[in-house]
C-alpha cells in the first residue's frame, strides 16, 4: 500500500535552507489550533498526535505519526490557519523548515515538488475512501475503513504489521459507535482474522 505521509526530506536538504531541530517534551504542544502556519516539521524520533476538540469538549483524533513522517505542509501552501493540534505524545525531535525557505526548496527542487503533490492527492483519495466507510451502519466497515487509512500513513504491507496506537474509547468516538460495539466488533475481527490482538494491543 502506498503510504499518504509520503513526505520524507533529505535531512541534508532541510539543512541547506536553515532547517532546525527542536525537541518537544511528552504533552508539549507544537502547534495549536488557529495558529498561523510557519514551518514544515518531519519527525525524528517519538511521536505526534494531531487532534482538536468539538464544541463540547470532545477529542477527535485526525492521526498519530511517528519517525520519518511529516506533517503540517498542506497548511504552507494556503492562507488558513491551523484546523487542528498536533501534540508530542512522548519528548520527539524534528526538523522543521521556515515556511518561506520551505516553499523555496520546493521551487528549486522540481522533483519534490512533485512527491509533494503525489502525497497530497493519496491523503484526499484515502480521505474519501474513510468517510465512505464511515458512512456504513456496518461497525466492522466502520472499523476497518479507520483502520486502512490510519495504515495508509505508514510503510506497511504485510497483514498485522500496523499497531493500532488507539484506545478502544478513542476507536469509538472517531467511529461514532459506543465501547461496547467496539469490543465486541474486535472480538470478532480477531477471530475471523482481521486483525491480531496481543496484551490488548492491535495489530492490522
Amino acid at each position: 500500500m502506498k503510504t499518504i505521509s509520503c513526505m520524507k526530506i533529505d535531512e541534508k536538504l532541510l539543512k541547506a535552507y536553515s532547517a532546525e531541530e527542536k525537541i518537544y517534551q511528552e504533552k508539549e504542544t507544537i502547534f495549536s489550533e488557529g495558529d498561523v502556519p510557519a514551518y514544515y516539521y518531519q519527525i525524528l524520533e517519538g511521536v505526534v498526535k494531531l487532534n482538536n476538540y468539538n464544541e463540547e469538549g470532545k477529542e477527535f483524533i485526525h492521526n498519530i505519526l511517528a519517525e520519518g513522517q511529516s506533517f503540517g505542509e498542506p497548511l504552507l501552501f494556503i492562507d488558513k490557519k491551523y484546523p487542528l493540534n498536533a501534540i508530542a505524545l512522548k519528548k520527539t525531535k524534528v526538523v522543521r523548515l521556515q515556511r518561506k525557505n520551505f516553499i523555496n526548496l520546493i521551487k528549486e527542487n522540481p522533483k519534490i515538488s512533485l512527491e509533494i503533490n503525489e502525497c497530497l492527492s493519496y491523503r484526499l483519495y484515502y480521505k474519501v475512501l474513510m468517510m465512505q466507510n464511515m458512512a456504513s451502519q456496518s461497525p466492522l466497515a466502520r472499523i476497518s475503513g479507520l483502520f486502512d487509512y490510519l495504515k495508509s500513513y505508514a510503510d506497511c504491507k504485510d497483514r498485522h504489521s500496523f499497531h493500532i496506537q488507539l484506545t478502544r474509547q478513542q476507536i469509538a468516538d472517531l467511529t461514532g459507535m459506543r465501547v461496547e460495539t467496539i469490543i465486541r466488533t474486535l472480538k470478532k475481527m480477531e477471530s475471523e482474522g482481521f486483525i491480531k490482538i496481543e496484551e490488548r494491543k492491535i495489530y492490522f
